[in-house]
């Protein structure tokens, strides 16, 4: 009985001496140290501390965690915990360790203003705007080009415009045989057509002023061009200035038919509709600028004529020098071709003639249906374009009511290749 006596209190004596003591555990928190995932219990993993550089066996060593989100600054990529990325706010120029230090950021597009190219999220890069006077911090002041102040940044060349032919032909207009259209200026401009050809005549044999000019369509060689209809091309001309004004950035073409007016008679039209002082003049030898420093210059409208007139009237573009087209005339849409009818084929502004005519040779409402059908003309665009490795520049069209031409071009200008994939019908 005294040994057991003696050998209990040797074991009492050992196990409060420490010698017997159980597994490790640092913090005291009932989990050996082997299976605890927090050795010193400071809050942070072991196998985060090793990460962040700090002691994992020492409660006093913690991780810096300047957001406090639970992830250390060396591992954190947003260490103030602000939405800016560390490495984004050093380029910004903002401080990462600094909630209250954040990029300025304009247009909300999480690119800072220092390096985002536009800063306001017009659409104009912010270089552009400050060379011609917009302020790039500012996304309600811009330009707006067709629509979008993206293709302000686009070529003349560049850009595919609808066009009506023989534009002023027109039921409502009140001309009786060979119509080309069933609606007039107003309505074609409302359509989205800004690219127009033009007839010029005097009204009559006798009517041979410059004052007495008309828009009129020949119907053969047995009639004076105006003898089943005319329009008046002052008024006409006034019309379209009209609209141009309410329309913000947007250009005009013309393509004048004018074998029949003298250049001092075209120039008088022009000058007094105050279509003269927007005309561009386009160097052969230059490349043609953008859509919005046309308008921004005041030279929004750029005129060609058929019959080159010479250089004292450099306002009027010879249009087979500047540009080229396809050929017209045809009675059948298998017959239409991408080929050169009448111009300098190396141009880049060119003419996609798009149009049939009837048995009678006048323009084909029938086959306008056809020929302007969405599918039709965008196929046979795109086919024009690649073989020719250019945009149309324009699209032409008899009845233009028919089909779906400015659906068509409106498709072409979000394309920059004829390759790309096609966008979602309009």
């Amino acid at each position: 009985m005294e040994k057991k006596c003696v050998s209990v209190v040797m074991a009492l004596a050992l196990l409060f001496s420490g010698c017997l003591s159980g597994p490790p555990d640092l913090d005291g928190d009932g989990i050996d140290d082997e299976d605890d995932l927090d050795i010193d219990g400071d809050g942070w993993d072991n196998a985060v501390e090793l990460n962040c550089s700090s002691d994992s066996l020492l409660s006093s060593s913690t991780p810096l965690d300047t957001d406090e989100d639970g992830e250390c600054d060396i591992l954190d990529n947003d260490d103030d915990g602000d939405g800016w990325g560390d490495y984004t706010e050093l380029d910004c120029s903002t401080d990462p360790l600094d909630n209250s230090s954040i990029p300025e950021d304009y247009d909300g597009d999480r690119i800072c203003d220092s390096l985002d190219e536009d800063a306001d999220g017009d659409g104009l890069p912010n270089d552009w705007e400050q060379e011609r006077g917009f302020d790039h911090l500012d996304d309600e002041d811009y330009i707006s080009c067709h629509g979008m102040s993206e293709y302000c940044l686009r070529q003349y060349d560049d850009f595919t415009f609808a066009e009506t032919h023989n534009s002023y032909s027109s039921s409502e207009d009140g001309i009786l045989v060979g119509t080309n259209h069933y609606t007039g200026l107003q309505a074609q401009w409302e359509g989205g057509i800004r690219a127009f050809m033009l007839d010029p005549h005097h009204r009559s044999e006798e009517d041979t002023s410059a004052s007495d000019i008309r828009f009129c369509h020949g119907t053969g060689q047995f009639f004076h061009a105006c003898q089943f209809g005319e329009v008046d091309a002052f008024s006409w001309l006034r019309e379209l200035g009209s609209l141009l004004n309410n329309s913000s950035g947007d250009v005009v073409s013309l393509l004048i038919e004018n074998f029949y007016t003298p250049a001092e008679h075209l120039e008088f039209l022009f000058n007094e509709t105050g279509i003269l002082e927007r005309a561009f003049i386009h160097d052969l030898n230059e490349s043609w600028p953008s859509i919005g420093d046309l308008s921004l210059m005041g030279k929004d409208i750029v005129i060609f004529v058929e019959l080159e007139y010479d250089s004292s009237y450099p306002f009027f573009n010879a249009a087979w020098k500047h540009s080229w087209d396809t050929p017209y005339g045809q009675r059948d849409s298998e017959d239409m071709t991408c080929e050169l009818g009448r111009g300098d084929h190396s141009q880049p502004v060119w003419h996609l003639s798009n149009w049939l005519t009837s048995t009678f040779g006048l323009a084909d409402p029938v086959g306008a249906e056809e020929v302007n059908d969405y599918d039709f003309l965008l196929n046979r665009t795109l086919d024009c374009w690649r073989e020719n490795e250019n945009r149309p520049t324009f699209v032409a069209v008899d009845y233009w009511e028919q089909g779906e031409l400015t659906n068509v071009t409106i498709t072409l200008n979000k394309m920059s290749h004829w390759s790309d994939e096609i966008p979602t019908r309009p």
